[in-house]
């Protein structure tokens, strides 16, 4: 993945406009104030469904854009970032988000040089089908401002801003297009659930309770473990919303779907680890059931069975 980052060393307000374009949406840009020569600082994942940007231009700017084919989600770091939305004002500080409907005239008529936001891109498309997988519904509307104040608008903030500030680094697990796949889904998960209100009490938790329900998904994970499960899909498999298939686990099995999918992958990946050929490798059977970060496979398997991966190698 390509990662534009650092300060845009130019004077021309079109190469910087082009570059902030194409690190998050197009735009139509008005300076304010005189251009400096480290004016913008975008920093992106790149492309595909789900990409995360950060912005600030260091002059006074007012930006139009319509959000062409995708949701922008801006989240103020620093600063006040007002916007015209569709005709409706939304004012966001640090603390809440500011939702962007695609194809939909978004007007920021003064952009200070103090304000920086990590703005969060979901192509149309693909929110709204994992929309429909994680809430079970297809009529939920996504609010024009989200708080990020409460439990789980707090947990996707620090999720996005660690990816955020991975962008630069050499190590940066969004380099890597199979882990990358993975958090995005996740940042994607963990904003509907952020965003969206839960249903009322007593539309859907009675189903979602049903221990066939719950069967119903842990067969699918049996058939498949090494499948890259999304939390949206298991909730799709069951045909409720990810709240209330989490909800089922808890009450059923004492534990999360991806708890409960990761129990088996370890499970597997012992089995592989007992029975292996020569030349396999501890990472080679990690990344063949799921895990993407072997150290961290290391510990949890050395916590359910006692003995390390390289140990159980060895043995074989």
């Amino acid at each position: 993945m390509s990662m534009p980052s650092g300060k845009i060393e130019s004077r021309d307000w079109d190469e910087i406009s082009q570059v902030v374009a194409d690190a998050y949406f197009p735009h139509t840009l008005t300076p304010r104030t005189p251009v400096r020569t480290d004016c913008a600082f975008p920093r992106s994942t790149g492309e595909g469904p789900v990409r995360i940007a950060r912005l600030g231009w260091g002059a006074d700017v007012s930006i139009r854009s319509d959000h062409p084919g995708a949701y922008g989600v801006n989240i103020p770091v620093s600063g006040r970032l007002d916007s015209v939305v569709g005709g409706r004002e939304v004012s966001s500080l640090p603390g809440t988000a500011t939702v962007c409907p695609p194809d939909t005239d978004t007007r920021i008529p003064h952009w200070a040089a103090s304000c920086e936001i990590i703005g969060v891109r979901f192509d149309h498309e693909y929110l709204e089908r994992e929309m429909h997988r994680i809430l079970a519904r297809p009529d939920r509307p996504l609010p024009s401002q989200v708080d990020l104040s409460a439990p789980a608008g707090t947990t996707w903030m620090r999720f996005v801003e660690s990816l955020s500030d991975q962008m630069e680094g050499p190590n940066c697990l969004l380099q890597n297009d199979l882990v990358a796949d993975q958090l995005l889904s996740a940042v994607t998960t963990a904003f509907v659930l952020a965003a969206v209100p839960d249903d009322p009490e007593g539309t859907e938790g009675a189903v979602a309770a049903r221990p066939r329900i719950v069967k119903r998904v842990i067969d699918a994970l049996h058939g498949d473990p090494a499948h890259r499960w999304t939390a949206g899909e298991m909730a799709e498999q069951a045909g409720v919303s990810v709240r209330r298939l989490q909800e089922g686990f808890r009450q059923y099995v004492g534990r999360s779907p991806t708890q409960y999918l990761n129990d088996i992958r370890l499970v597997r990946a012992r089995d592989d680890l007992l029975a292996a050929d020569p030349g396999d490798t501890v990472t080679a059977v990690a990344l063949r059931w799921g895990f993407a970060h072997t150290g961290r496979f290391a510990a949890t398997y050395r916590s359910r069975f006692g003995v390390s991966p390289s140990s159980a190698l060895r043995t074989t």
